[in-house]
């Protein structure tokens, strides 16, 4: 017996939310890849691995830790990574400590690269969003993206 009965759906105001939200989790990332790449060529991905080598003690990072701050399987990290290290950019060895894993460092080089990308970086992520946000509006974001996150898996990503 096949069930006929209506498939739920969103109220108006539900659905303009999901929406707005649906868009904006198109455009933003398109519009980062699109200044990432024009002023840096790097994509928003690789800044957002370089940036958190950049962060880290030492600039290095496990593999398997970098994936997860990244929210990136170990395969995509890993063409990423490859793509840096022609570029000279972020290197690769095992680690030392337990040669089971490897490790990511950000070159010399690969500093300059974050120092020179981020002022762009940082600029149109304020003109998109936070220019356009009280301060009681960017800290209700910043819990709503928490409650949104937390929701989807319990572990965190990138801490700054």
């Amino acid at each position: 017996m096949t069930d006929l009965s209506p498939a739920p759906a969103f109220d108006d105001e539900k659905l303009e939310t999901w929406a707005a939200l649906a868009t904006l989790l198109e455009w933003l990332p398109a519009a980062l890849d699109s200044q990432m790449q024009r002023d840096s060529d790097l994509t928003h991905f690789e800044y957002g691995i370089m940036f958190a080598l950049s962060d880290a003690a030492d600039c290095t990072l496990r593999m398997s830790t970098l994936a997860t701050y990244s929210n990136s399987s170990l395969s995509r990290l890993s063409r990423a990574v490859a793509r840096l290290e022609t570029k000279n950019w972020v290197c690769r060895v095992p680690d030392p400590s337990d040669g089971r894993y490897t490790l990511a460092s950000l070159t010399d080089g690969g500093r300059e690269k974050v120092e020179q990308a981020t002022p762009g970086h940082v600029d149109l992520v304020s003109r998109l969003v936070f220019d356009t946000l009280t301060p009681t509006q960017t800290r209700q974001l910043h819990n709503i993206s928490l409650r949104i996150t937390s929701a989807i898996r319990a572990e965190g990503g990138w801490q700054p």
